[in-house]
């Protein structure tokens, strides 16, 4: 939203302490062991969705910082991330709650988990036991293989 566009990084304010506390409750820390980035680089107008063609543009430089990071698994929080990583029209409640594969064009490819975002969390606060079922599953997947 406006604020990560002023700061320039993703995930900060209300939706950015949701993040962390989610990323706490399984054991992992954005400046430890967690990467953020976003598959738009920049806020569209009235903070609206990105278009595809706006994420098809920075596709793929999506795809060479996974590639640099090689993550173990891939988080997406939301609608946009998930779909767009995934080339999928479903939307999030329908990705969410089972693991995917995200291959790059260079050859790499890694676990994708979508998950809800924090921001949709605290507008929603009831889904937060969908959101946890979710974190358990990226959870026990790290663990898995050893991240």
């Amino acid at each position: 939203g406006a604020e990560e566009d002023r700061k320039g990084l993703p995930f900060v304010g209300k939706a950015g302490q949701l993040l962390d506390k989610m990323l706490a409750a399984i054991h992992r820390d954005r400046a430890e062991n967690a990467f953020i980035t976003n598959v738009n680089y920049w806020r569209p107008p009235g903070n609206r969705n990105p278009e595809p063609e706006e994420l098809a543009v920075c596709r793929p430089f999506v795809e060479r910082m996974v590639e640099l990071v090689a993550p173990k698994v891939i988080v997406a929080a939301g609608g946009v991330p998930a779909k767009s990583l995934l080339d999928s029209s479903d939307g999030i409640m329908r990705l969410r709650g089972t693991e995917h594969v995200f291959k790059t064009a260079g050859g790499f490819s890694a676990p994708l988990i979508p998950v809800l975002h924090p921001a949709y969390l605290l507008r929603r606060p009831q889904d937060k036991s969908r959101a946890w079922r979710d974190l358990l599953l990226v959870e026990q997947r790290l663990g898995e293989l050893g991240g």
